[in-house]
């Protein structure tokens, strides 16, 4: 089933949209709303697994395979990671911060999802 999925590269575009419009809508939820969870980094774990999923998403989205898309994809993961800070650090009412720890979060899991996609694609070969 997820093959198939997979397979309608439209259908994974629209998928990889509504996950980075999610990733800003959970990013700028204001910080009182967030549970306060006991869990040591869960921070920058939620922001590795949202930027993972973000470029895997991105990568499955595009019929071409190419080194190229890969590495506009990461940067991609960096710079909308860079942005979700921006727009933290800019929008004090939301109790929120810049924080770049989370940026390089964002990057490793941009890089991790990456990394997943040439692993599965080399896989299909």
């Amino acid at each position: 089933m997820v093959r198939s999925l997979l397979q309608n590269k439209r259908r994974v575009r629209f998928l990889a949209i509504l996950w980075t419009l999610l990733i800003f809508l959970l990013c700028l939820f204001p910080a009182k709303d967030i549970p306060d969870v006991h869990i040591p980094l869960i921070d920058k774990w939620v922001h590795f697994v949202l930027f993972g999923l973000f470029s895997l998403l991105w990568l499955l989205s595009f019929e071409k395979k190419s080194s190229w898309i890969a590495l506009i994809v990461f940067a991609s993961s960096i710079l909308t990671g860079w942005c979700v800070e921006l727009l933290q650090g800019q929008l004090s009412f939301l109790g929120r911060s810049f924080d770049p720890r989370d940026i390089l979060a964002d990057g490793i899991g941009g890089f991790l999802g990456v990394v997943l996609y040439m692993v599965w694609h080399q896989n299909e070969k």
